[in-house]
């Protein structure tokens, strides 16, 4: 939620990354949607029409909405971060900025989020998979993964319904291993979806997309 010019460009900036966006035109409008609609990260510039930024922050923690929300404020204005994390805001970025910097933010607030919400027992489909007691069970019947199956769907769950690239998960579930390549991530996918999958060939929950990496549908 933000100025048209900047609304338009921060938009198109996380759609590019993978993440399902939903931008409005002014703050009224802004707290109607954030206040009915499930949102991971709510992104607030403090200059916004009819109702600013920081209006919006205090009428939705008003409200009980605790959505994790990230505030952009002016650079020279420090009194505007400070009032925003009062109101309730759990970050801010400072216009202008780089698109990096708001992509590593954004991430890192997602990061919080996950923790916090993470379940241990997740079901989808006819699968019921405890992550803590690294049980997996597939029409009641259970199936052995190995670790690095389990971490990867761990990871692909907790990011489900955007577009994972390989390199992410190189880093977050590989760490970076030296003889680990994406072609290890596709081998480990498949296995992941002969397991899983009752048609491996057409999957409903391990998606591939072309060029760009894997998302996760529950």
């Amino acid at each position: 939620m933000r100025t048209p010019g900047l609304q338009l460009t921060v938009s198109d900036l996380l759609a590019t990354e993978g993440y399902q966006v939903e931008a409005v035109p002014d703050g009224e409008a802004g707290i109607t949607k954030a206040a009915t609609g499930d949102f991971d990260v709510v992104i607030l510039d403090v200059m916004l029409p009819k109702k600013s930024g920081f209006e919006v922050c205090r009428e939705l923690r008003q409200k009980g909405v605790d959505v994790t929300i990230l505030m952009l404020t002016a650079k020279t204005q420090v009194v505007d971060r400070v009032v925003g994390l009062k109101l309730g805001a759990d970050d801010y970025l400072a216009k202008p900025f780089d698109p990096a910097e708001l992509l590593a933010r954004v991430e890192a607030l997602l990061r919080r989020v996950r923790k916090a919400n993470r379940i241990p027992v997740q079901t989808f489909g006819d699968i019921e998979v405890d992550f803590e007691r690294g049980e997996l069970l597939k029409g009641g019947q259970p199936i052995i993964l190995a670790g690095k199956e389990l971490q990867l769907l761990r990871y692909l769950i907790d990011h489900r319904g955007r577009v994972v690239p390989r390199e992410e998960l190189l880093q977050n579930v590989w760490e970076y291993s030296k003889d680990i390549s994406s072609r290890t991530i596709d081998v480990h996918v498949a296995w992941l979806r002969q397991k899983l999958e009752s048609n491996p060939q057409s999957p409903k929950h391990i998606h591939t997309i072309r060029s760009k990496g894997y998302r996760f549908t529950p």
